[in-house]
C-alpha cells in the first residue's frame, strides 16, 4: 500500500482528503502544519507528499525544501488555493502544483500520475 502524507492546516479538508484517498487504497498520514509534516516525513518515509502552501508558522514551500534536504526522492505536490505561487521559482522543486477545488478529481489524478512516474 502506497503511503501518502497530506499536510493541510484546515481540519475539514484533512478529513476529506483522508477519507477520499483511503477509499482509493492509499495509506494516509495526516499533518496539521509544516513542522508536523517534516517530522512525519522523517519518521514515516511516505511515498508521496501533498502539501498546502499557506500554513501557520512555516509555509509549505519552506517545509518542502527542508524535506527535500533529507528525502530528495519523495515527490511533493503543492496543493493551494493561491495561483500566484505557480510562477514563483521557489515552487519549482515540486513534482506538481494543483489548485484547490471542491472537485478533487484534479488532485486525485495528479497523485495517481505521480505514483505512476515513481
Amino acid at each position: 500500500m502506497k503511503k501518502l502524507l497530506i499536510a493541510e492546516d484546515d481540519s475539514n479538508l484533512r478529513l476529506l482528503y483522508e477519507k477520499e484517498f483511503s477509499e482509493d487504497g492509499y495509506y494516509v498520514i495526516l499533518a496539521k502544519n509544516a513542522k508536523e509534516a517534516i517530522s512525519k516525513a522523517k519518521r514515516e518515509k511516505p511515498d508521496l507528499i501533498v502539501m498546502d502552501i499557506r500554513m501557520p508558522e512555516q509555509s509549505g514551500i519552506e517545509a518542502m525544501n527542508e524535506i527535500k534536504s533529507f528525502a530528495r526522492k519523495i515527490p511533493v505536490i503543492l496543493n493551494t488555493a493561491y495561483p500566484i505561487y505557480k510562477d514563483d521559482f521557489s515552487t519549482w522543486p515540486a513534482a506538481a502544483y494543483v489548485l484547490k477545488s471542491a472537485d478533487l478529481s484534479e488532485l486525485k489524478k495528479t497523485v495517481n500520475e505521480a505514483f505512476m512516474d515513481k
